[in-house]
């Protein structure tokens, strides 16, 4: 397994409703190609940028480059196994929900995980 690939896709919080971002990883312009989005979400982020400013120093001290893609919500049910992702970031714009889902759907097998482009 590649440093890279090492990097955990998911760090979402285990219940509730919370902000999210869609993170490109890569291992910087020698290998531009080269990247794995991540999707990381919490509670105690009051904005987007929050998560960011974690993530970010996180990453370079692996020695890999962040970008986020965008951002949004997800609301967790752990309980029913279900897990809604939509809205967005005022400062980062949309996420791609899709490929949030997507890569929800295989770190949460067994969840029915939708997402939308509603507001709330």
């Amino acid at each position: 397994m590649s440093a890279l690939e090492s990097v955990p896709e998911v760090e979402i919080d285990p219940v509730g409703l919370f902000k999210y971002i869609l993170v490109r990883v890569t291992p910087g312009a020698a290998e531009p190609e080269r990247y794995r989005d991540i999707v990381r979400g919490t509670k105690s982020a009051e904005f987007h940028n929050n998560i960011f400013e974690e993530v970010s120093p996180e990453m370079q001290a692996l020695g890999f480059e962040c970008k986020c893609l965008g951002g949004g919500k997800i609301e967790h049910n752990c309980k029913d196994k279900k897990i809604r992702v939509f809205g967005e970031s005022t400062g980062y714009g949309k996420a791609d929900h899709s490929v949030t889902a997507e890569i929800l759907k295989k770190n949460y097998s067994g969840y029915e995980v939708t997402w939308s482009d509603d507001k709330k």
